[in-house]
C-alpha cells in the first residue's frame, strides 16, 4: 500500500470530506425541520395531512435512497415540462438533487422516530396538562414536543449515522463526496485500496466523533 499518494492527494480527501459534511449537514437540519409537521400530524391523527404524511413515511421509507436520488437527478430530467420550468436550474444541479433526496429521505426516518415519541408519552402527564387548562397547541409546543424530541436522542443519533453511511449515493451523480475522492484516487493512479481504505478511516473517524457529540448530548438532555 502506497501512503505516499494518499499524502500527495490530501487536497482531494479534504475536498470530499467538506462535501460529505455539507450534504449531510443540510439534510439533517431541512429533515429535521420538516420532521415536526409530519411527525405531529400523524400522531394527533390531522384530518387529511396526517394520512399524507403517513403514505409519504411510508414511501420514503420503502424504497431505496439509492432510487430516490435517481429519480429526482436523471428522472426529472427526462420531462421537457421539467426542462423548461423555472425549477431546472435547480433540478440539473446535482449538489441540489442529491440534497433534496437526502432531506426528504431523513424526513421520512425522523418523523417516524419522534411520532413514536409522541404517542408513547404518558398520558397522566396529558391529561394533567389539559386539566390545567392548556390548549392542545400549549401542550404540544410546552409539554410533548420538547419531551418527545429528548426521547427520541438516541434513536436520532442511528439516523444521522445511517445518513451519513447513505451519503456515498452523492458519488453516483457525480458529486466527489468522501467515496468519490476515494474513487478517483483509485483510478488515477491503477491502484485499489489506497482510496478505499482512507475513506474507511476518514468516515470511521466522522462517527466517532458523532457518537461522541450525542454521547454528550444525551447524558445531558437524554430521559428514559
Amino acid at each position: 500500500m502506497d501512503f505516499s499518494l494518499i499524502f500527495d492527494n490530501w487536497e482531494l480527501f479534504l475536498t470530499g470530506l467538506g462535501n460529505t459534511v455539507w450534504l449531510v449537514s443540510l439534510a439533517l437540519i431541512i429533515g429535521g425541520i420538516l420532521a415536526v409537521p409530519l411527525a405531529l400530524s400523524q400522531a394527533y391523527n390531522v384530518p387529511y395531512f396526517g394520512k399524507l404524511s403517513l403514505w409519504y413515511s411510508y414511501a420514503l421509507r420503502g424504497t431505496p435512497l439509492l432510487v430516490q436520488v435517481y429519480i429526482i437527478y436523471y428522472g426529472l430530467g427526462q420531462f421537457e415540462s421539467v426542462r423548461n420550468s423555472v425549477f431546472w436550474v435547480l433540478l440539473k444541479d446535482p449538489y441540489f438533487c442529491a440534497l433534496l433526496g437526502f432531506s426528504l429521505n431523513s424526513a421520512a426516518y425522523a418523523s417516524e422516530i419522534l411520532r413514536g415519541a409522541i404517542v408513547n408519552l404518558p398520558k397522566g402527564l396529558i391529561e394533567t396538562a389539559y386539566a390545567c387548562g392548556m390548549t392542545r397547541w400549549k401542550v404540544i409546543r410546552r409539554i410533548a414536543l420538547p419531551i418527545a424530541c429528548r426521547r427520541s436522542i438516541f434513536a436520532y443519533s442511528n439516523e444521522v449515522i445511517f445518513m451519513l453511511h447513505g451519503s456515498v449515493i452523492a458519488s453516483t451523480i457525480t458529486i466527489v463526496d468522501l467515496l468519490g475522492a476515494g474513487r478517483r484516487l483509485n483510478s488515477q493512479y491503477y491502484v485499489t485500496f489506497e482510496g478505499f481504505i482512507t475513506v474507511a478511516f476518514l468516515y470511521m473517524a466522522i462517527v466517532a466523533v458523532i457518537s461522541l457529540a450525542f454521547r454528550q448530548i444525551e447524558k445531558r438532555y437524554a430521559l428514559t
